[in-house]
């Protein structure tokens, strides 16, 4: 590892060996290279005076890169794809008169930043699955145990731990389907020209209109796509990076807000992301388990949301059939973008398989509470035992407060139950009150809710991605 300048933590710290080979130099030029040999099959194929030895040494030289030859070429010419396209050459003297033949540097160029994000799209869905698939689990296994509720981060109504995982689950269900969408109508840009006409088709072709037709579709073919854009100017629309860069957001936006409950619970000490034997949580502070993890998505989140912006700027920016002030800047935004996703999902995978719940602690907290919840309960029983409905509503309010004070103001206990066994209106004893804090009684459907979500839901989605399962993440702590 270089010391002496700067590394991108992205890469040297938080995205997967597999996320940073998709946006590899080898990805890049091995790409552009299947390109010219998809192209030169399909001029050949059309009639064009190409021929099988000239293809075969091309497939010969398609993943040999010589870097060496092409970096030099570049210091003379000033221009990545002909640089390349000398370095192919000279690998290839047969092939050398009929690489890139028709083509603008956007044929390569931009079919390969589609190929690239198609596949980290792919591994992006992959991973996400996983977390839904996690989670889903997670939810399953505590259904039924009952936690407080916040609104406000106020107590309300119970809810229960699993139900709390499935308001998680479904916003990264929503963008799930997000992502299929953009994926299915990620096209390539085909081969088109300098403005998109393909008028040195036209003279190729010697004006060949039904062959010219086939040109796009072929191309597309080889390459593994349902199809290229219909019309372009020089470039694939911008657009296309902006809906990418917008699911990655989308993503983000989950990730941050689970992040977020997981910190917030953390600090309650109901539930812990996983720490290791040896993690040291704190320099100065030894006892502290700090949520590291957490803490880390919602950093790296952040970055997402704000680098999503890059796109639609640019989008927006583009004159006529092209400019170059795209370049710079998508060289940065969509690479980084996805590699900071990918470190974000792999936190979450790490996170979301070893969620620890202290029960006990969840229990206390709840009990603490409920009395106050129980309220309407106590007063309808109170009522059928023949009590007036608005005198006993007014006593539980004053008697709430009461209790509230107490907790508040002199650190006790919460005693409303005692304070209503205690007044005769309500004709109930402290036992008949206690029986009555039963949590479960008090968190709805909140189990039935978890039961028809994973079954009708994400049960659906998991079968249709089943060959997608059974990832898992290791991350740099």
């Amino acid at each position: 590892m270089s010391t002496d300048r700067y590394q991108s933590p992205l890469s040297e710290r938080y995205a997967s060996r597999e996320m940073q080979y998709i946006f590899s130099p080898d990805m890049k030029f091995r790409t552009w290279r299947r390109l010219w040999i998809a192209l030169a099959e399909t001029e050949k194929e059309l009639g064009l005076d190409i021929t099988e030895e000239q293809i075969a040494e091309l497939k010969e030289f398609q993943n040999d890169i010589n870097y060496d030859v092409a970096k030099a070429r570049e210091k003379v010419v000033r221009h990545d794809v002909m640089s390349h396209v000398y370095a192919y050459g000279v690998q290839c003297p047969k092939a050398k008169p009929i690489i890139h033949l028709g083509a603008t540097s956007c044929y390569v160029g931009d079919n390969t930043d589609i190929i690239v994000m198609t596949e980290a799209l792919r591994l992006v869905k992959k991973k996400l699955v996983n977390v839904i698939a996690q989670l889903a689990d997670f939810a399953e296994t505590y259904k039924d145990l009952p936690t407080l509720a916040f609104t406000h981060f106020q107590p309300a109504q119970p809810t229960t731990v699993g139900k709390r995982a499935t308001l998680w689950a479904q916003e990264f269900l929503m963008d799930l389907e997000d992502l299929d969408y953009v994926l299915s109508t990620m096209k390539l840009l085909g081969s088109k020209g300098t403005t998109g006409t393909q008028a040195s088709f036209l003279e190729l072709f010697d004006g060949d209109q039904e062959k010219i037709d086939r040109i796009d579709p072929m191309i597309a073919e080889k390459m593994g796509f349902a199809a290229c854009v219909p019309v372009s100017g020089q470039t694939y629309s911008r657009k296309t990076d902006t809906r990418v860069l917008n699911v990655l957001a989308g993503i983000a936006a989950s990730a941050h807000k689970m992040s977020n409950d997981i910190r917030l619970l953390q600090h309650l000490k109901e539930v812990e992301e996983p720490f290791e034997k040896t993690q040291i949580g704190s320099s100065a502070m030894a006892y502290k388990r700090n949520p590291m993890r957490s803490e880390r998505i919602a950093s790296l989140a952040r970055y997402v949301l704000c680098d999503a912006l890059n796109p639609a700027v640019t989008s927006s920016c583009q004159w006529f059939e092209r400019t170059l002030d795209d370049s710079a800047n998508k060289r940065l935004s969509i690479p980084e973008g996805f590699l900071a996703v990918d470190g974000i999902l792999d936190l979450c995978l790490n996170v979301t398989d070893g969620l620890k719940v202290y029960p006990k602690v969840i229990e206390k907290r709840l009990m603490a509470e409920l009395p106050f919840m129980a309220t309407e309960n106590i007063m309808m029983d109170a009522v059928k035992a023949g009590g007036d409905r608005q005198e006993l509503h007014e006593k539980i309010r004053t008697l709430s407060m009461e209790a509230g004070r107490n907790v508040k103001e002199e650190g006790k206990e919460n005693n409303l139950l005692e304070l209503i066994a205690a007044d005769p209106s309500f004709n109930m004893t402290l036992e008949e009150l206690q029986k009555s804090m039963e949590p479960s009684r008090y968190t709805g459907r909140s189990k039935e809710q978890v039961e028809r979500f994973v079954k009708t839901v994400v049960q659906p989605v998991l079968e249709a991605n089943k060959e997608l399962l059974g990832v898992t993440a290791e991350i740099n702590v």
